[in-house]
């Protein structure tokens, strides 16, 4: 694997690729309502022509550069340009307002730096034994797997079971559409040749991330201006820096372990950071007012996350967030399929993602230094000029890979759908995953019913999958206890 870091670092576009990725990131993340996930989005039709791992390499340095830059506008103007900077504008703005900006965008540079390495770290001794463990897997044990991906996400995102399952539901549909994997018989094509090989992720994810955003964002107020005052970053002291390890740390270990729960995501480790770090601090009275712990732990927090986020990914196949969701279209697009075999497969392309996002890490640092001035006067653009920049981009994009208008047309309603979803408050991600992990439980049921000659008890024989299926129950049985919990206390 070393050869092959140094291989891809020295030897190849990596680098210019990555600082690339982790550029178009922060500005993403720097204008609100631009997601790291919309970031990618954005990015995804034009790798269609790239080379596989330069491709990978792209959208997971947006990821990093986009966790970054969405703390600019959380510090600067309490509006997280992330969701998972939330948490950071609780302590950045009150900096800001003391005349201390400056040291809080430092802040949040370092701890995000440490925060990524650290995730690295453990993205790269985790993946391969983890792979290798999932490699015994059957067809009954994937197509469990599947299963319990969906049902993870289907609980996790959105805090409704029943939304989260119609979701999942309408995204299995729309994963039918097309030619049947097992008689190649064309089905609910509605007699469209367009529609033979089905509906790629890549224009779902398109619509409903970055199209529905924009319909989103018309209706929405601007958001508030920068002073072009702030002129430059403070990096943070020996002193200050000996007072934030602790909150680095503890930010770090959330990071880890929310990082490699399916549908946990950046938001809930940097909050849950946040809240650990002012249980453990020695000035705890300082959270809310201006503390820079409280700046520290969630920046470590949700930059551990970009990499941990892609353990599931890598070794099972399952996204752990919006984000790592994209990039498994992304492998999808390039005609691989990340999970055990990927391991065996392409070790090329994943040992290249792992120089990759070292290199967006350390990108992720020099630009910081230089950057803030360009992201204020981004910023400071009228919201009109840059939604309209935004949907331009889409749609030269999507025209790009196949020259379709047909295309287009399937991004625009996926879009209009997204944007009905956000209206009744029903998850994005569970359809996502749906369309993306279709195929595999459709594929490895029939399969399974195949050497069964029909009988489904090879789905608890199998003892890899029987416990798969036990986990997939038992996390249901969690989410409905825990919204049950909710709604009795809303009642009392």
């Amino acid at each position: 694997m070393f050869d092959t870091f140094v291989q891809t670092i020295f030897g190849s576009w990596a680098v210019p690729t990555a600082f690339l990725g982790v550029l178009w990131g922060i500005f993403g993340g720097a204008l609100p309502g631009i997601s790291p996930s919309i970031a990618m989005a954005l990015l995804l039709p034009f790798t269609f022509g790239m080379d596989p791992t330069l491709a990978i390499i792209l959208l997971a340095s947006v990821y990093v550069g986009a966790e970054y830059g969405g703390s600019i506008p959380a510090i600067l103007i309490r509006t997280p340009g992330t969701n998972s900077a939330a948490a950071t504008t609780l302590d950045g703005y009150e900096m800001t307002r003391q005349g201390r900006a400056g040291e809080a965008l430092g802040i949040s540079l370092i701890s995000g730096l440490i925060g990524g390495l650290i995730g690295w770290a453990v993205l790269v001794m985790a993946t391969e034994p983890l792979a290798e463990l999932a490699l015994a897997f059957t067809s009954p044990a994937y197509f469990s797997l599947g299963i319990l991906g969906l049902s993870v996400i289907a609980g996790l995102s959105g805090g409704s079971l029943l939304k989260g399952l119609i979701a999942v539901f309408i995204g299995l549909g729309v994963a039918m559409i097309g030619t049947d994997p097992i008689s190649g018989t064309p089905r609910f094509t509605l007699g469209s040749t367009d529609l033979l090989a089905g509906i790629k992720p890549l224009f779902a994810m398109v619509g409903l991330f970055a199209v529905a955003e924009m319909l989103t964002q018309i209706r929405e107020p601007s958001w508030a201006k920068v002073s072009e005052k702030i002129s430059r970053l403070k990096l943070p002291d020996w002193k200050m820096s000996k007072r934030l390890f602790k909150p680095q740390m503890i930010g770090s270990v959330v990071g880890t372990v929310e990082g490699v729960t399916p549908g946990a995501g950046g938001t809930v480790a940097a909050f849950m950071a946040y809240s650990e770090s002012k249980r453990w601090s020695k000035n705890p009275e300082e959270f809310g007012k201006g503390s820079p712990e409280g700046i520290a732990a969630p920046e470590a927090a949700n930059n551990v996350v970009t990499s941990t986020a892609l353990v599931p990914l890598l070794s099972l196949g399952i996204p752990g967030s919006n984000s790592a969701a994209i990039l498994l279209g992304a492998f999808m697009i390039h005609g691989l399929q990340p999970g055990p075999l990927l391991m065996v497969k392409s070790p090329e392309v994943v040992h290249g993602l792992f120089a990759g996002i070292f290199v967006a890490n350390i990108a992720m640092l020099l630009l910081g230094l230089v950057i803030l001035s360009p992201c204020i006067w981004l910023v400071n653009r009228p919201k009109p000029v840059m939604i309209s920049i935004i949907l331009a981009l889409i749609v030269s994009g999507v025209y790009s890979v196949h020259q379709s208008v047909f295309d287009l047309g399937i991004v625009l309603a996926f879009g209009v759908l997204g944007y009905l979803m956000r209206l009744f408050t029903i998850p994005i991600l569970p359809i996502v995953l749906g369309i993306v992990l279709g195929f595999m439980v459709e594929s490895n049921y029939r399969r399974s019913m195949l050497i069964s000659g029909g009988e489904h008890g090879i789905f608890v024989e199998d003892k890899v999958s029987l416990l798969l299926l036990c986990l997939a129950v038992g996390l249901t049985a969690y989410t409905l206890i825990k919204e049950f919990n909710v709604s009795k206390k809303s009642l009392a």
